[in-house]
């Protein structure tokens, strides 16, 4: 049977009594009270009616029998103007206020609003706990935090050997500070204790949460770090290079470190100093990563349409798209129309080793590479998003001849925007302290910058919190900006 979320109103609850809040029964001395209370004011009532009875019946009689009846008739009519007339006097002289505590009543309750009791101001928290795995470790936890007025939302349990990771989604009272609620779990006997502040995406149960992340990885190789870094937080994921089988590990789980086959021969590796990662949670990532294997390379549809303000050389409409593994003929070919300042302000390096790099580039599981093409089909332009950690790297080729007229500019904003989809909090870019067209551009989207200096090569560094808003789609003639 389905139990409905709203509670039924009591028959004999009073109409103004919120739902779900029954009223209070009366003890047998408020009840014995009341009723004397009731025979009291019944006997005064009635005792008024006999004497107002009996005045009249005298006043009656004098009046009609007596020689001063008038006489007396004017002197109560007086009376009675003299009384009205100072009884308003002294109800403006003395304005009725409200009535004040009954000392019998106790405490008065709590401010109740039309859902019940006025909620104090709360935040959400995610907690992780060992424990250990006996009976009454779970409510010693769950009694210490409802101690402190704190709600569970959620909870998950990851099983060890020897004992028990409880991983919780918590509201609290905002005015708890987190010292106190780490505290109160090391009393109940929790151990390892992490704490860290959660918002609303983290409502949505995990079961839901990694069929979401396995879907976006299926759709788009470059998702899988973004998907794993979703999925445990604060981690990082470094890519090592391929190897031969017999030299390739196997999957491994070291405490905070973890290790995983990645396709192609190569090796991701998971670290998160902080917290360990419990043997749930591999299993979680390997199933991730072996999705992606069987699945192989993919990248999805998505393009856009523009016009530069100053027209192309041709004047000619481009279209930005994802790169593709087959572009790397296309993308050669772009780098012979370049010149050599051009390839090595962009690849920092000999320009005999730029094509080399395309391969890397190229492959959408390091990240995500937008590419710029003419109606003819060829390259003009390149972009790359590069996973790195916490962050992720930027950089812009413009061939010389479509350079200065905003190509680069559009390129960064989108692919800021992409990094600010994925939850990445910074990305940067890497040139020389004198390529003043790319400074200028970072500067024109508009972010919180820094910028390191060392040995001529300069890196900035552009800060995206909150900037999801401000930035605009990077797809914006796709449904749902994808």
């Amino acid at each position: 049977m389905t139990r409905s979320p709203f509670p039924a109103q009591h028959p004999d609850q009073p109409a103004d009594q919120p739902a779900g809040r029954p009223a209070q029964r009366p003890s047998r001395a408020q009840r014995r009270r009341a009723r004397a209370d009731r025979w009291r004011r019944e006997t005064v009532e009635l005792a008024a009616v006999f004497i107002a009875v009996a005045t009249a019946d005298l006043i009656a009689n004098v009046v009609v029998h007596g020689h001063d009846g008038p006489v007396l008739l004017a002197a109560s009519a007086v009376a009675l103007l003299g009384t009205a007339v100072f009884h308003s006097w002294w109800a403006h002289r003395h304005p009725e206020g409200p009535p004040g505590p009954d000392p019998l009543a106790g405490p008065e309750p709590a401010a109740v609003g039309p859902a019940g009791p006025l909620p104090e101001q709360t935040r959400l928290w995610r907690l992780r706990a060992t424990v250990s795995d006996a009976p009454g470790s779970l409510a010693a936890v769950s009694t210490a935090l409802a101690e402190l007025r704190i709600s569970i939302i959620s909870l998950q349990t990851h099983p060890l050997p020897d004992a028990t990771v409880d991983e919780f989604l918590l509201r609290a009272p905002r005015s708890l500070p987190r010292p106190a609620l780490t505290e109160a779990v090391a009393l109940a006997g929790g151990r390892e204790i992490w704490t860290e502040p959660a918002d609303a995406h983290d409502l949505v149960d995990v079961p839901t949460h990694v069929l979401a992340l396995a879907t976006r990885t299926a759709l788009d190789a470059a998702e899988l770090p973004v998907a794993l870094r979703q999925l445990f937080g604060q981690v990082t994921i470094r890519q090592f290079p391929a190897r031969s089988e017999d030299q390739r590990p196997a999957p491994n789980l070291a405490g905070p470190v973890m290790l995983l086959p990645a396709p192609g021969g190569e090796l991701i590796e998971l670290s998160r100093p902080h917290l360990p990662f419990t043997p749930t949670e591999f299993a979680r990532a390997k199933a991730l990563v072996e999705l992606d294997t069987v699945l192989g390379p993919r990248v999805p549809k998505v393009e856009d349409h523009l016009r530069l303000p100053g027209g192309g050389p041709h004047g000619e409409e481009l279209t930005v798209r994802r790169a593709r593994s087959d572009d790397r003929a296309a993308a050669l070919a772009m780098h012979r129309r370049c010149s050599p300042a051009t390839l090595r302000r962009r690849y920092h390096g000999p320009v005999a080793d730029a094509d080399r790099y395309l391969g890397h580039l190229l492959d959408p599981r390091h990240g995500q590479t937008l590419t710029v093409e003419t109606a003819d089909g060829r390259l003009v332009a390149l972009a790359h998003l590069m996973w790195d950690g916490d962050s992720a790297e930027l950089a812009v080729l413009v061939e010389d001849a479509w350079q200065r007229r905003g190509l680069g500019l559009d390129l960064l904003r989108r692919m800021a925007a992409l990094a600010a989809e994925a939850g990445v909090a910074t990305v940067y870019a890497v040139t020389q302290a004198g390529n003043t067209a790319l400074i200028s551009a970072m500067r024109r989207l508009e972010l919180p910058l820094d910028y390191q200096v060392t040995d001529g090569t300069l890196v900035i560094t552009a800060h995206l919190a909150g900037a999801a808003e401000q930035l605009p789609s990077p797809w914006p003639s796709v449904p749902g900006g994808r």
